[in-house]
């Protein structure tokens, strides 16, 4: 899906009707000034992690769920230049993918795929931490939705109803204790290279 953008820029509604591309841009404006960024995604990889291909099939479905102009190119450009900075200069980017966002199809088996054999190979990407949560893990946190923290100052949640940027320190704080409690359900390294393996044998 696409994210709202920082606090001083136009709203989420003003940018959805202009295009995915300035949705995307200001998203990609917000990573390039985090520091440490932590991410859980139940059910899509995340934004930061894909692929061209699956980038614009995930692309497709916004633009053409909320009747949007049709940038997705300008859109894919900004959405996949975020990689670029897992890493860099010291940044830090710990993301919890759900093991359903290996197996939600976007894009056609190929497109798939692709990703996975992309994933497999961010899991040694210097700076990114990448943890997945067996859909048979046990939870000591209801799962809800897909979150990011920026820097431990604002969260974006996103939904059907657009995004939500959270500012606020007592509700950053909440999504930080959610994240704390997901992540002992989740599997790193060679567990999560296998089932990102696995999925790829199924697809």
């Amino acid at each position: 899906m696409t994210t709202s953008p920082p606090d001083a820029a136009p709203g989420w509604d003003d940018l959805l009707r202009t295009g995915a591309g300035p949705v995307q841009q200001t998203f990609l404006d917000l990573v390039r000034t985090t520091r440490a960024y932590v991410g859980y995604s139940p059910d899509l990889v995340s934004g930061l992690l894909q692929t061209s291909e699956y980038a614009s099939a995930v692309l497709r479905l916004v633009v053409d769920f909320y009747g949007t102009p049709d940038d997705i190119e300008a859109g894919v450009v900004a959405r996949t230049a975020r990689a670029q900075y897992i890493g860099q200069d010291g940044r830090t980017f710990h993301i919890l993918l759900g093991e359903q966002a290996l197996h939600t199809n976007f894009g056609g088996p190929e497109v798939m795929r692709e990703q996975l054999r992309w994933l497999l190979g961010a899991t040694d990407l210097p700076g990114l931490t990448l943890g997945i949560i067996p859909a048979q893990a046990r939870l000591l946190v209801h799962p809800g939705g897909g979150f990011s923290i920026f820097d431990d100052r604002r969260v974006e949640v996103e939904g059907y109803r657009g995004a939500e940027t959270i500012p606020d320190e007592d509700r950053v704080a909440l999504f930080r204790k959610a994240f704390a409690l997901l992540q002992p359900s989740a599997v790193y390294g060679q567990a999560a290279h296998d089932l990102i393996t696995a999925a790829l044998a199924a697809t």
